[in-house]
């Protein structure tokens, strides 16, 4: 099942996310720059928007013809770097495996969720007809991403040039998807 538009989880500035934050980012978050592997050149980037679902996979809209489902299909690995969109910014990068779905009422489905996620409003169902024909017309696939893995980035900026010798960092790690949070 597709998981409604929900407030972002706000990652905290003082230290690593736990390991059910960085799910809870990821769930209630909109946007990723998606990365995949080119044969000859640097990874490619683009950004889109992305639907999560209750079995924790990431759903993504694009057109068969595309790089990314032709990668997808020929290799399987992809990078989701989530984007946070307020103040302070940071991004939570997800490794995720990934298929090609055919399947054309998922595909509207999907595309239905992301106008949703764009607009802020939940389309009517008078407006499926219209998204269907898209799909078709554009030949719509869905990239079905299953995270195995997280990569945090904290959230620290200086609001102002006095703050420089407060400001600290701190390392991160990758973190498998369902790790438990420590006790």
């Amino acid at each position: 099942m597709l998981l409604p538009l929900a407030e972002p989880f706000k990652a905290p500035t003082d230290r690593d996310m736990l390991p059910s934050e960085r799910r809870q980012f990821v769930r209630t978050h909109r946007t990723c720059v998606f990365g995949y592997r080119r044969r000859d050149d640097g990874p490619a980037m683009s950004v889109v928007y992305y639907i999560p679902t209750d079995a924790d996979e990431l759903l993504v809209s694009t057109m068969a013809g595309r790089g990314k489902a032709r990668v997808v299909e020929r290799d399987g690995k992809v990078s989701l770097c989530v984007i946070d969109e307020n103040w302070p910014f940071t991004f939570l990068q997800v490794y995720a495996d990934a298929v090609v779905e055919h399947d054309q009422d998922l595909a509207v489905d999907v595309m239905m969720a992301v106008a949703w996620r764009m607009s802020g409003e939940q389309p009517g169902d008078n407006v499926r007809p219209f998204v269907s024909d898209m799909a078709e017309r554009e030949n719509r696939v869905v990239l079905r991403c299953r995270p195995y893995a997280t990569f945090a980035t904290p959230p620290r900026h200086l609001h102002v040039n006095d703050q420089a010798e407060q400001l600290t960092h701190w390392q991160s790690a990758a973190v498998a998807w369902d790790t438990p949070d420590p006790k």
